[in-house]
């Protein structure tokens, strides 16, 4: 058996679709994270335990989760708004002046004193190679209060949205109720919503226009193996009729993508030139596929862009992101 491969689309259609990628805003709403990176240089084991000695040199911050969604947007030249939850904290307020950094407002952020900013620090030496990371979280669901207290941030900026994004981490902010009131408000207004999904949360998508889950995911979703397209095509085709949703398209790494979406089964040939890290690739796809549609791509032609985009952001370290030129760069007029 045989499966379709998707056709990459002509240079001049895939240039017009970025050039516009600067006139649909996306609103964005997720568990927002700040990462941070202690790095130094190892010098010796512990004489304490089997574990190296790292020296430190320097750290750094980064947008993780749906905050690099937003972040992944604005690098492509797309207007965005992340709403999300933050704690009264010092890393919520790092988060917030790291989005300052990059041209991203935190207006849209619900502070919840009652739980910390999500944070996940890695340890990495001087070769990139990390050591250890270390997690602080709450990751119990919203309550009530704050729940309302999000839908009416996203209610105050629906008007400008041609896209909504749900980027789904399992830190408590994905909600049932909130994905509910994102997928009415899609609806209501005609407009896609797109789902960088979790499984435990998958029937709460119900309604959604396309989720995207990695190949695991895509795995544990349809309880199946994926090992060849056909069984890509097959596990696509099993979610989209366990979550109720419009279309699925399942990252593969270094196999590339397959895409199920109203009448089109295909799949997509990675395009990495080199691989450094796959960190972050996820919300460079959904970022990518979101902008496009909003462009007013076809999704085949949405998702052919995020695969290039993905191919891309592999090659560099970190949760990173790609910009409109690089971008550009992967179709040559």
């Amino acid at each position: 058996m045989t499966t379709n491969r998707l056709p990459a689309p002509e240079p001049s259609r895939a240039r017009h679709l970025i050039s516009r990628f600067g006139i649909g805003h996306v609103l964005v709403v997720g568990d927002v994270m700040l990462d941070r990176f202690l790095y130094g240089r190892v010098s010796r084991i512990s004489p304490e335990a089997p574990v190296p000695v790292v020296v430190f040199d320097h750290d750094e911050h980064r947008l993780g989760g749906a905050a690099n969604v937003a972040h992944n947007i604005a690098a492509l030249g797309g207007p965005v708004t992340l709403v999300g939850t933050i704690g009264d904290d010092d890393d919520g307020r790092q988060l917030v002046a790291e989005l300052a950094a990059r041209g991203l407002l935190g207006t849209a952020l619900v502070t919840t004193p009652e739980r910390r900013t999500t944070t996940k620090v890695r340890v990495v030496t001087s070769r990139n190679q990390q050591v250890a990371r270390i997690d602080y979280e709450t990751d119990g669901d919203l309550g009530a209060t704050f729940e309302d207290a999000v839908m009416d941030v996203v209610d105050q900026h629906l008007d400008a949205a041609k896209v909504l994004l749900v980027s789904d981490y399992q830190k408590g902010m994905v909600t049932r109720r909130v994905v509910a009131h994102l997928v009415a408000r899609a609806h209501e207004r005609g407009i896609p919503l797109l789902v960088d999904p979790k499984v435990p949360h998958l029937d709460f998508y119900r309604g959604a226009a396309l989720v995207t889950p990695n190949h695991l995911e895509a795995e544990s979703a349809a309880n199946r193996r994926i090992r060849t397209m056909e069984d890509a095509r097959d596990a696509a085709r099993a979610i989209i009729a366990r979550a109720g949703v419009d279309g699925v398209l399942i990252t593969l790494g270094e196999r590339g993508m397959w895409l199920s979406h109203e009448g089109v089964d295909g799949s997509l040939s990675a395009t990495a030139r080199e691989v450094s890290d796959v960190t972050g690739a996820g919300d460079t796809v959904i970022a990518t596929l979101a902008l496009a549609l909003a462009a007013g791509a076809h999704p085949a032609e949405a998702a052919a862009l995020a695969n290039e985009a993905a191919g891309v952001v592999v090659g560099k370290f970190g949760a990173a992101t790609v910009s409109a030129d690089e971008l550009r760069q992967r179709f040559p007029a």
